[in-house]
């Protein structure tokens, strides 16, 4: 079954607009935006190893450590902010039913990676 631009509410008809979905679902979409949301939320773990753990114990071993690390998590969190644009747009070319609750997640998700960011280049200019 085709749903029309005409018959989807104004918010779905925005957002497809907002990240380029065109057209009826994609066929196995929602398997690419499951594999590409596990490869996020890796990349977003990795990121947080590497922030709070790894950096606080080698730090202090090797001088260096501290200023590898910020660019590393920079780096890591703008990753995971793409991988996440990639899987939540796979989830609206698919029509997965839950798109506006996973919208709902990786917005709150990429909001805490940009005041990571920010932290984590606070870090470096000052």
């Amino acid at each position: 079954m085709t749903t029309t631009t005409a018959q989807r509410p104004a918010a779905d008809q925005f957002m497809r607009r907002l990240l380029r979905v065109e057209g009826d679902p994609v066929p196995g979409a929602v398997f690419d935006a499951q594999n590409k949301l596990r490869s996020s939320i890796i990349i977003s773990g990795i990121r947080c190893i590497i922030t709070y753990l790894l950096v606080p114990i080698v730090t202090p071993l090797i001088g260096f450590m501290g200023v590898v690390a910020a660019p590393v998590s920079i780096a890591l969190s703008v990753l995971a902010i793409v991988l996440g644009y990639n899987s939540l747009r796979r989830f609206w070319l698919a029509d997965h039913r839950l798109r506006w609750r996973y919208t709902a997640f990786i917005a709150v998700v990429w909001v805490l990676l940009i005041v990571g960011i920010a932290i984590d280049v606070s870090h470096l200019v000052g």
